[in-house]
């Protein structure tokens, strides 16, 4: 995809494909017999469904930095460099179907999941102008949309594990086979919440997953000073729950264990963690961006720049042996000059679509603030129960 010298990280800037780092991309799909009949099993519609949902977020993001230049905001909480862990988690969920759609509860880094679920990209961006007509009615910029399965995180990173065991125990006592899905970042695993909730869960054997997604940073505090173990590959044996692990900037690899997550969840198996390492491409927010670039070192950039999910993908996806102009499943080991060269053109298309949508969608945001400004009278006794 085209990169952008205001507001892409500079690591991405003349990006081109390492073959040694796309070779281990590959190579991962190969790793596991259900993982790659999962991946070998998927129809140029569902890979392109995964290519739209990431590059949609990764522009989702590139607009709201254009609006922070602009002081149109004064922040934003951006998932650039770890895409792939939501929008993998997301598309192996049931989403879109009425009264069965599975549910998941995003961190505010997780944004790409709202769109993916349902929610559309001009309500996610009244979400952040803080319009009344916007998902929190202008009081939050924590979103969510009950009707498309999205629960709105808190600012307490963490606190959701235990309303998402809520949906999860509820979804069990009715016989229902949907999931619930949530994402704990590796700073939010020091909240004693998540522990109680991820024991809850085991004790109870409830059909939820929980990734976790470790992206080497929480605030302004390296993971080595606050986690004493490896990663978080063990934590399944701690609580006595299946652990997958995957390549967190891998979206197949992600998608592929989302799906066996969530199929052992409606067999009654769950509950699922997933061990998912990623890697914070800017700051906490925009505004910290040089500090993050203090607080790590420059070669931990530039390993992470080489694994961009969004590029990794898009030359797995152009230089593999799919015909995605083609509706078949099948891939071809046949020599054909023309096929990258057509699937190259299948991608461009998509992403310019996607600029005009994303375009279109915050214009009309900005459109509704001017006409849908909230005041603190109108929605403060709006939603509240006591």
């Amino acid at each position: 995809m085209r990169r952008y010298a205001a507001f892409d990280p500079p690591e991405y800037m003349d990006w081109t494909a390492d073959p040694e780092v796309l070779g281990d991309y590959r190579a991962r799909l190969l790793e596991s017999d259900e993982r790659r009949t999962i991946v070998e099993g998927l129809d140029p519609a569902h890979l392109l469904g995964m290519y739209r949902g990431l590059v949609r977020f990764r522009l989702h993001d590139i607009m709201l930095q254009r609006w922070v230049k602009q002081g149109v905001i004064s922040k934003a909480w951006l998932g650039t460099g770890e895409e792939a862990v939501t929008i993998g988690a997301v598309h192996a969920l049931r989403r879109g179907e009425a009264g069965e759609t599975d549910v998941c509860g995003p961190m505010i880094r997780n944004a790409g999941a709202c769109h993916e679920m349902g929610m559309p990209l001009e309500a996610m961006f009244r979400g952040y102008l803080g319009t009344r007509d916007g998902p929190a009615r202008g009081r939050d910029l924590h979103i969510g949309d009950q009707a498309a399965g999205v629960v709105a995180p808190v600012s307490v990173v963490g606190g959701l594990c235990c309303v998402m065991n809520g949906y999860a125990l509820a979804f069990r006592r009715r016989g229902s086979d949907r999931v619930a899905l949530t994402w704990i970042g590796d700073g939010s695993t020091k909240s004693g919440e998540v522990h109680e909730a991820l024991n809850f869960a085991a004790v109870n054997r409830l059909p939820i997953v929980f990734v976790l997604q470790n992206n080497q940073v929480a605030l302004g505090t390296r993971l080595d000073q606050h986690h004493r173990a490896v990663g978080f590959r063990d934590w399944g044996r701690a609580y006595g729950v299946r652990l997958l692990v995957a390549d967190g900037n891998n979206v197949l690899d992600m998608y592929a264990a989302a799906r066996l997550a969530v199929d052992r969840c409606r067999r009654g198996e769950g509950p699922v963690f997933i061990a998912a390492d990623t890697f914070r491409m800017g700051g906490h927010a925009t505004h910290d961006v040089r500090e993050a670039r203090r607080l790590l070192p420059a070669e931990e950039f530039e390993y992470w720049g080489r694994r961009d999910p969004v590029g990794l993908y898009e030359e797995y996806l152009a230089t593999g042996p799919r015909d995605l102009a083609s509706e078949s499943m099948e891939a071809s080991n046949d020599l054909d000059p023309g096929r990258e060269a057509r699937n190259r053109q299948v991608l461009s298309s998509i992403e310019s679509e996607l600029l005009a949508e994303v375009d279109a969608a915050a214009s009309r945001a900005l459109e509704s603030r001017e006409r849908e400004s909230s005041t603190v009278t109108e929605e403060t006794d709006a939603d509240v129960y006591a």
